[in-house]
C-alpha cells in the first residue's frame, strides 16, 4: 500500500475546502493532487452569519453546521481521490483541520472550536481520519495556534541560513527559522486578509480584493492606521494567536473606520496588514533576508508591494521557490500532522504555542 495522506482545511474566508493528496519522504513532500471544494452557497452564508453574530447560533444550528461541514469535507476528500485516480485503500489517513468558528485561547476558560464531524469523514471515505488538533495544545496551556510551524521547520529549515515563513491567510502568522540549533518561534502577527475581505464584501459585495486592485486606488489614512496599530495585540509578546472574533469590522469601526472613503479604508487595511507583519519580523527576527510567503495573500500584488517596502532588506518570494505551491502549504501541513499523530510523534512546538510540553495532537477516528 502506498503511504498517501490527505490534508483538508478551510480558512477564514469560509468559501472553500483545500484538499491535498501527499506522500512524505524523509525531508520532502510530494503533492500528487490538489482540489478546491466550494461550500454550497447557503452553507457558506450560514457560516459567515455565525462568526459575525455567534450569539444567534442555537445548539441545533451548531449541530447541523457540524454535520454539513463534515459532509463537505468528506466530499472534498472523495473528489480529490477521484481526480487523482487513487483508491481510498491506498491512503493511510486524512488530517482534517475543520472549519474554525471561534478561537479564544486567552479567555478565562480557553477554548477553540473547529467543526466538521470527523466521524462523517472517516465513515464516508473509509479512511482513518485525524481531527481536533488544536485542543490538545490548549490543554497544555498553549495557544493552540499556529500549528503549521513544525511543518515549516521540517520542510524549509536549513542549517546554514535563517528565514521567515509567512502565511497570509485570514490571519497572518510567521514562523521564524533560525540557522543552527536555536528554537523555532512563531505567532499570529494580526490580520492578514480577513479585514480586507470583510470590508470589500460589505462595501462592494465582492468576496475579496483581487490583486489588491481596489486597495491600490485608495489613499492610506495615517490617523486611522495609527489608531489601528495602537491596539495592544500588536505590541504583546508571543506566544499569541488571534482570529476574526478579535479583528473584525466592529474593531475597525471602533477606531473610526466608517468616517473615511471606502477605498481609503481598504488601502489603510492593506497597510495595516503589511506594517504589522513587517514590524513583527523586524522585532522578532531582525536581520531577516529571506521571507517565504504562502496562503491566499501571496496573490495580492498590492499587499506584497507594501510588504516589500516595509522590509527593504529582505527577499520576498513564495514557498514555490522551495518546492511547495503556496496555495497548498496549510493543507499539506495537516496531512503531515495526521502522519505525526499515527506515528505517536509530537505535533506542536512549545516554543511557538507556549504549551508546557510537546505532545501528540489530534483525535483518531477509525473508518470501521
Amino acid at each position: 500500500m502506498a503511504d498517501y495522506y490527505i490534508g483538508l482545511i478551510s480558512g477564514t474566508s469560509m468559501d472553500a475546502i483545500d484538499a491535498v493528496l501527499a506522500k512524505f519522504e524523509r525531508s520532502s513532500v510530494d503533492v500528487l493532487q490538489t482540489h478546491k471544494y466550494r461550500y454550497p452557497t447557503d452553507l457558506h452564508d450560514a457560516l459567515l452569519s455565525v462568526i459575525s453574530d455567534p450569539g444567534q447560533c442555537t445548539l441545533d444550528d451548531f449541530g447541523a453546521l457540524d454535520r454539513r461541514v463534515g459532509n463537505s469535507f468528506r466530499d472534498a476528500a472523495i473528489d480529490l481521490l477521484d481526480d487523482a485516480g487513487i483508491d481510498a485503500s491506498e491512503v493511510v489517513a486524512i488530517g482534517s483541520h475543520g472549519q474554525t468558528l471561534r478561537h479564544q485561547p486567552d479567555a478565562a476558560d480557553p477554548y477553540t472550536i473547529q467543526i466538521g464531524d470527523a466521524s462523517v469523514i472517516a465513515k464516508g471515505t473509509g479512511i482513518t481520519t485525524v481531527a481536533d488538533f488544536r485542543r490538545g495544545d490548549l490543554a497544555l496551556g498553549g495557544q493552540g495556534a499556529p500549528l503549521t510551524p513544525p511543518f515549516h521547520e521540517w520542510l524549509f529549515r536549513r542549517s546554514d541560513a535563517s528565514c521567515v515563513v509567512l502565511n497570509i491567510g485570514g490571519i497572518a502568522n510567521v514562523t521564524i527559522l533560525p540557522a543552527g540549533g536555536s528554537d523555532v518561534t512563531g505567532f499570529d502577527t494580526g490580520p492578514g486578509n480577513t479585514l480586507l475581505d470583510a470590508w470589500i464584501r460589505e462595501q462592494r459585495d465582492e468576496p475579496f480584493d483581487r490583486d489588491g486592485s481596489w486597495a491600490a486606488t485608495g489613499k492610506v489614512q495615517q490617523k486611522l492606521l495609527a489608531r489601528l496599530l495602537a491596539d495592544p495585540y500588536f505590541s504583546a509578546q508571543p506566544p499569541k494567536s488571534t482570529g476574526f472574533e478579535y479583528f473584525n469590522l466592529g474593531w475597525v469601526g471602533d477606531a473610526g473606520g466608517n468616517d473615511y472613503q471606502p477605498a481609503d479604508v481598504q488601502a489603510t487595511l492593506a497597510s495595516l496588514t503589511a506594517t504589522s507583519i513587517a514590524s513583527a519580523i523586524l522585532k522578532h527576527a531582525p536581520g531577516t533576508t529571506e521571507v517565504l510567503v504562502c496562503g491566499g495573500g501571496v496573490h495580492n500584488r498590492d499587499l506584497l508591494r507594501r510588504l516589500a517596502a516595509d522590509l527593504p532588506g529582505a527577499t520576498i518570494s513564495s514557498t514555490a521557490a522551495r518546492g511547495l505551491d503556496p496555495d497548498w502549504v496549510e493543507a499539506a501541513a495537516f496531512a503531515w500532522l495526521a502522519m505525526r499523530a499515527l506515528k505517536h510523534l509530537p505535533g506542536n512546538l512549545p516554543s511557538v504555542t507556549g504549551a508546557s510540553r510537546a505532545a501528540v495532537l489530534g483525535a483518531i477516528y477509525p473508518p470501521q
